[in-house]
Parts: structure tokens; sequence; C-alpha cells
């Protein structure tokens, strides 16, 4: 890869595609990960690909914060809309898609962007990892036991055959895929996280932030999201399904908002709540981003932002002098 000659330059890459890094921005919702990738992705001639689990659903665009197809700046963007609300999709089908749009872009001699808060989503799409198979049968008996005996039961059985998942899971399905895998292949779920290692080179650059400043924004985007229409998003979802698909109704705000139009609660209760549960998850995004030591964090206040991260980009390719 053939860098720009200065960080500021806005100069494309040019380089064999196998010399062109997979650029991925981490980080908690709300800290700018979409802005930072359009410029990259101008500043380098990239393309993005979404590794937001919920921004796959088309018709799911206010309560995700999808970025409008006016507002990417002629940039494409990959993986998003390619699902309905009533389908359901998996980390490892994620990963193939991920990876043959990779592929893809390099083969253009573009540089691809890989952008969204969704953990194991990246680290499908980045690491060497592979995922057990599936089977149906086991899988809807969890299911069941899970809807009839709650979380806590699973927990406790997880916890008798794989107590490095147990302590890391706390949330239905994850408990239920870790114990399917256990049950298929006799394996512990942990088993199948190995030590961190890219697929082809790479380099994650993490926003992070003063704290009280990420609630005030992520506080304010909440209650953009329902000036914009977020209640009424939800109403037009629910004809397509959004009710009966097993994961695009437990998505942040979707949720709170199906109990308003439920008659179940208020547009200020729901809001307040989807407050409160994008911050929780957002502190959820930056542990689990922090653990990893690859990532190269950068404040999204600093006035260098751009030009710090292209230095990184810059810098990431096998072919560049930094890294010579």
């Amino acid at each position: 890869m053939t860098p720009a000659p200065e960080a500021s330059a806005n100069a494309p890459v040019v380089a064999a595609p196998e010399m062109l890094p997979v650029v991925a921005i981490v980080g908690p919702t709300g800290s700018g990960k979409s802005e930072l990738a359009l410029a990259l992705a101008e500043r380098f001639d990239g393309e993005a690909i979404n590794a937001d689990s919920m921004q796959f659903y088309w018709g799911m665009d206010i309560g995700t914060a999808k970025l409008p197809l006016a507002e990417r700046r002629g940039i494409p963007h990959h993986l998003m809309d390619f699902l309905s609300v009533k389908e359901d999709t998996t980390v490892a089908a994620f990963q193939q898609l991920a990876r043959a749009a990779i592929a893809d872009i390099r083969s253009r001699g573009k540089l691809p962007i890989l952008v969204g808060g969704s953990g194991l989503y990246n680290r499908a799409a980045l690491d060497v990892l592979e995922f057990p198979g599936t089977e149906p049968t086991v899988r809807a008996a969890l299911e069941a036991e899970l809807e009839s005996d709650g979380l806590a039961t699973l927990l406790h059985r997880l916890n008798e055959v794989d107590p490095v998942s147990a302590a890391r899971i706390n949330d239905g399905k994850r408990a239920v895929r870790a114990l399917e895998v256990h049950a298929i292949t006799g394996r512990p779920f942990s088993s199948f996280m190995p030590d961190r290692q890219y697929v082809s080179p790479t380099v994650q650059i993490g926003l992070n932030g003063d704290r009280a400043q990420l609630h005030q924004r992520l506080g304010t985007r909440v209650h953009k999201m329902v000036d914009a229409g977020l209640l009424d998003e939800v109403a037009a979802l629910i004809p397509e399904g959004l009710r009966e698909g097993r994961t695009a109704h437990k998505a942040l705000g979707y949720q709170q908002f199906l109990r308003v139009i439920d008659g179940e609660s208020t547009v200020e209760r729901a809001s307040e709540e989807t407050i409160v549960a994008t911050r929780q998850f957002a502190r959820r995004q930056l542990t689990w981003f922090r653990a990893d030591p690859r990532v190269q964090w950068l404040d999204w206040s600093q006035p260098d932002l751009v030009e710090s991260a292209a230095a990184l980009v810059a810098a990431a390719s096998p072919a560049s002098p930094a890294s010579s």
C-alpha cells in the first residue's frame, strides 16, 4: 500500500489488494464511528462495511441511528438493509458475508472499513475464529427451557460445563447458544474463542471520551429519534413482522416503544427507559473493546481526530514506511 504523502492529504490509497489492511472503527454507540468512517473513506478511497447487527434490518432506520443514504457522501455501505424484521442471522453467517465484502472491496483497490459496535460481529470478521454448527432440535429444547424456567436456570447449567462462558453471558440468546454448542460438540463454548489473531492485516481504531459527555449525547440522540418519528417507525414495522422476528423487536428503543403501542407505557417513560438501556449498552461495549489490547484508542473530541486516525491507517499497511 502506498499511503498518502502526508496524513492530511486527501489522496486515495493505491495498492495491491492483499496489501490493503482492514480498518475497523469500534467503540460505544454514540461515539461518532459513522462520521469517522466517512472521513477515512474519503481520505483513503474506502468503502464501509456495517458491523452493527441491528442495522442489518431494512425499515429499522431511526431507532438504530442508521446513516441516511443522502448523508453517506456517495460512499458505498455494505451489509445494511439485507434482512426483514421477521428474519434472523448468525454470527457465522455474518462472518462469511463480511469477509466476502472485504475481499470484493480489496479486489477493486479500495480500503475496507468495518464500522459498528457489535463486538462479536467485529471479531468474527477480523479474527481467526471458528464457529460450530447448529442443531435445531437442541436449540428449540433450550429455548423452551429458557421460556419456562428463566435465564438463571440456564446459567446454572452453563456454569457446570463452561464456567468461563457463564461468567461472561447475561442474556438468554447467548446462554442458549453456549449450551447448544456444548451439547453438540462436547466442548465448552469458550474454547471456540481463541487467542486474538487477525485473519489479515488490520488496524482497529477505538473511539472513547468523557463518560458524562457520552451520557448526554446518548440522551440527546434518543430524544431526537423520538422527535424524528421512532414511534411511527415501530408501528409501521408491526405489519412487516416485527413482533414475530426473534431478534429485531429486542433492539433498543423498539421493545420500549412496542409497549407504548400496546398501551403499557408512555412516550416519556419509553424514552427514559431507552436512554437508560442505551447507556448500559454503551458501557458493555466499552468493556468488550477495552479487553482487546490491539485497539488503538482516540478521543472523539480531539481536534485532530481525523488526522490521528488517518496516520494509524497509513501506518497499518505492511508496505508503509512506518512499519518497515
